[in-house]
C-alpha cells in the first residue's frame, strides 16, 4: 500500500474525480514530503506519506499505479488577516489614500453607449494564513466530489462597514490522502 498526498489547489483545475475502488495512475513528483507539507500535516501525519503526486509541472517517470483504498479528507484551519490597504502595501506607491470614509477611485473602461466595467479596490488587503498544527483527517469516498468539499467560506465584510474584523478563521480543505493498493 502506498500513501499518496495529492494538493487541493492542483486538483480543483484540472484532476479527474475519482471513488475508492477506482484504479489510479499518478505521476509522482517525490517520494520525500517537503518541509511546507511537513509543516502543514504535523510529524506524525507527514511520516504516513510515501509520495507527493503532481501533474502539472511535466510528466513524471515515477508512477503509483493500482486501486484506491482509502481517501481521507485533510482540512486545517486558515486565519484570513485583513489591513488598511496604503500606498505601497497593496496600492501603487504613488497612490493618493482617499479620506477616512472614502472608497479607492474606480478604475474602469468605457465600453461605448454609455456602458463601463470596472473595479474599485476594498479599502483593505486580505492576506490568508494557513494556521500550522490544525489538521484533520475526514474519510471520505472520493477526490473532486460535491460531497467532498470541506470548505467552509470565510464571512465576508461589507463593503461599507467602517471597521471590519480584523482577522476571520476557518477550516479550508488542503488537499487529500490516498492509499493505493500497488499494481
Amino acid at each position: 500500500m502506498t500513501r499518496v498526498w495529492l494538493t487541493e489547489w492542483e486538483w480543483a483545475c484540472c484532476g479527474d474525480a475519482f471513488v475508492v475502488g477506482d484504479e489510479v495512475d499518478f505521476g509522482i513528483a517525490t517520494r520525500s514530503p517537503d518541509p511546507s507539507l511537513a509543516e502543514l500535516l504535523g510529524p506524525a501525519l507527514v511520516a504516513t506519506v510515501d509520495a507527493v503526486e503532481s501533474h502539472h509541472e511535466e510528466e513524471f517517470a515515477d508512477r503509483v499505479r493500482g486501486r484506491v483504498t482509502a481517501v481521507h479528507a485533510v482540512a486545517h484551519e486558515v486565519a484570513e488577516r485583513r489591513s488598511l490597504r496604503r500606498p505601497g502595501h497593496g496600492a501603487p506607491p504613488d497612490a493618493v489614500m482617499p479620506p477616512d470614509g472614502e472608497d479607492w477611485p474606480m478604475v474602469r473602461r468605457d465600453l461605448g453607449g454609455g456602458m463601463f466595467v470596472g473595479s474599485r479596490p476594498s479599502r483593505y488587503v486580505s492576506e490568508i494564513v494557513p494556521l500550522p498544527g490544525t489538521a484533520t483527517l475526514e474519510p471520505t469516498r472520493g477526490v473532486r466530489l460535491p460531497s467532498a468539499e470541506m470548505h467552509a467560506p470565510l464571512p465576508r465584510a461589507g463593503t461599507n462597514m467602517s471597521d471590519p474584523p480584523t482577522e476571520l478563521s476557518a477550516r479550508s480543505l488542503a488537499g487529500w490522502l490516498v492509499d493505493v493498493e500497488d499494481r
